[in-house]
């Protein structure tokens, strides 16, 4: 799937975090959410990404915005990176890509001349009303925190 347009209704899920709870995208009306898709948990990149959203932990709330990370890990694997790396959001286990095909960020992908299907590293700001503000589909794990509270705050 393609995807989804900036002005969009954001695509429902609902899916277990990190401690096997369901967490549901209807119920976060009301807040700014920052939807963002890795491809695999305790990797490098993965964790110089998520180590970066918790250091800003306090920059979140006085946006109000909730942070919800998601990758086709286990619920487990995604307890073992909380629990590794003392991760302060939560991490959604989409093992069967269905979310991830829903916002289009499951596709072809390369490295070290192999291609497969995978999930892009794509993240999406979806406002207070459910809709999509911003897409960054050019993530860059190092500043991706500092560009996503730019884009809340403006």
């Amino acid at each position: 799937m393609p995807l989804p347009k900036v002005g969009a209704k954001a695509p429902a899920f609902q899916l277990h975090n990190q401690s096997g709870e369901v967490v549901n995208l209807k119920d976060m009306v009301g807040r700014q959410v920052v939807l963002y898709f890795y491809p695999k948990a305790m990797t490098p990149g993965c964790t110089v990404q998520a180590c970066a959203i918790r250091d800003s932990h306090a920059a979140f709330n006085q946006v109000d915005a909730v942070v919800l990370g998601v990758s086709p890990d286990t619920v487990a694997k995604l307890q073992k990176f909380v629990d590794r790396d003392s991760l302060n959001f939560d991490l959604l286990a989409d093992e069967d890509h269905k979310v991830a095909d829903k916002y289009g960020v499951w596709g072809p992908k390369k490295f070290m001349g192999r291609e497969y299907e995978g999930l892009i590293r794509t993240t999406f700001i979806i406002d207070k009303q459910g809709k999509i503000q911003h897409i960054i589909d050019k993530v860059k794990t190092k500043s991706h925190h500092t560009e996503v509270l730019g884009l809340l705050e403006s």
